[in-house]
């Protein structure tokens, strides 16, 4: 090795490779949210109820949920990179099943095995990003990555709804088919083969090896933060639309324009979230949950005023993204030399956010406490969160432990 290589500067700028990683996550995006605004067009297309038609959305976390571990495990041998390619090309064919059959079942089947797909290439995707990056841009390459679900929120999701609007809703799905098979394009030109010395490791090894990460509990105390968190975010996120309409006074047609609002502010909390949580991802995640608290609160305040509702929703957006390269990265620090299935758990705990804080959501909608209540509700869980994150903290930076911001070896290795 010469001595230009072994003191290479440390590396500034993102390889492409990352970014085009990202344009995987916008189809995957896309498509997870397109179908909160396709519900109308597809109750009466399936010829089903709208709660019916909702269950797709439903089927897709659960698929995310269940899909991410248990594909992580059946893929350990397999070369990262042919993994992911794979994992996009099957999420694009499933998408194209509107074409050659009709009927509801299908499209639900089809909806689970495209999200077990989409974990596959979550849990993968962010592995290639971490090592393509280095460990001084790890939080950055992750919020990147991430960064593709915030576009789709911006420009795939309104797309997407304006499609199936105008073409039906079978015409959404083939777009979001077509869109993934450019993205498989690029991302076979762009990442580069991944070194992957385990294809001869006998499975049992392999799982082993990627089960001790299991046995930390600052891991377990990551993740259960992530799960709250997430839970916090889509129990307000949920019902933002009819709180707008129906407490803040804002008509339907400008209701997207709003939700603009909170996609763009979620860019802007990701990209400062990415280049800030480096320096310290722990003290990322407490700014970060704080800030969104304060969001909420603002959220509740101003909720019967239209320009305190716009603001408000910025605010919440940008503050609830700016924490998730901290999320992410701290889950791969505590994963060490074998992040994959970690990686694929921290997907599973995101998704159980998304299933049970809309739950919640409904529950004090139904209960008769009126549209605000969700707020309240995400405000709880925000603060549940915090106090799990102030238990990682005593654990990870008390007198007689220490800090744990390492990043996996192979990980670092790019």
């Amino acid at each position: 090795m010469s001595l230009a290589t072994a003191t290479a500067p440390p590396r500034t700028r993102l390889p492409l490779a990352v970014y085009a990683l990202a344009l995987g996550t916008f189809c995957l995006g896309t498509s997870e949210f397109m179908l909160a605004g396709l519900l109308p067009q597809l109750s009466d297309g399936l010829g089903v109820s709208i709660s019916t038609a909702g269950l797709l959305i439903t089927a897709f976390a659960i698929g995310m949920t269940v899909g991410a571990p248990l594909m992580t495990l059946a893929t350990l041998r397999l070369p990262r990179r042919a993994t992911l390619l794979s994992a996009a090309a099957v999420f694009a064919l499933i998408h194209l099943i509107p074409l050659a059959f009709d009927g509801y079942a299908m499209l639900l089947v089809g909806r689970v095995v495209a999200a077990a797909a989409c974990a596959t290439y979550w849990a993968v995707g962010a592995v290639i990003a971490v090592r393509l990056a280095g460990q001084e841009l790890t939080a950055r390459a992750l919020a990147a990555v991430v960064g593709g679900l915030t576009l789709a929120n911006v420009l795939g999701v309104p797309a997407g709804t304006w499609i199936g609007e105008r073409l039906g809703w079978q015409a959404s799905f083939v777009a979001v088919a077509i869109a993934t098979v450019i993205v498989i394009g690029i991302l076979r030109v762009l990442v580069p083969h991944q070194p992957h010395d385990d294809a001869r490791v006998p499975m049992r090894v392999l799982v082993r090896r990627e089960l001790v990460a299991f046995r930390d509990r600052r891991l377990w105390l990551a993740l259960l933060t992530t799960a709250l968190f997430q839970a916090a975010v889509f129990c307000c996120f949920s019902y933002l639309a009819p709180l707008l309409t129906d407490v803040s006074g804002i008509s339907d047609e400008r209701v997207p324009l709003v939700l603009l609002l909170f996609g763009v502010g979620s860019f802007v909390g990701i990209t400062l979230g990415g280049r800030y949580a480096d320096r310290d991802q722990l003290v990322n995640v407490f700014v970060s949950l704080v800030a969104m608290i304060v969001a909420l609160v603002i959220l509740l305040a101003l909720a019967g005023t239209t320009m305190g509702a716009c603001a408000a929703t910025f605010l919440f957006g940008a503050s609830a993204f700016s924490i998730a390269a901290a999320l992410n990265g701290r889950v791969f620090g505590f994963a060490g030399d074998a992040p994959t299935l970690a990686a694929s758990v921290n997907v599973s705990a995101f998704n159980v956010g998304n299933a049970v804080g809309p739950w919640l959501g409904g529950l004090v909608i139904d209960a008769g406490l009126g549209l605000r209540a969700p707020i309240w509700t995400a405000i709880a869980l925000g603060g549940a969160a915090l106090v799990v994150a102030s238990f990682s903290w005593r654990l990870e930076r008390g007198p007689r432990t220490e800090r744990a911001t390492r990043v996996p070896a192979e990980c670092a290795s790019a």
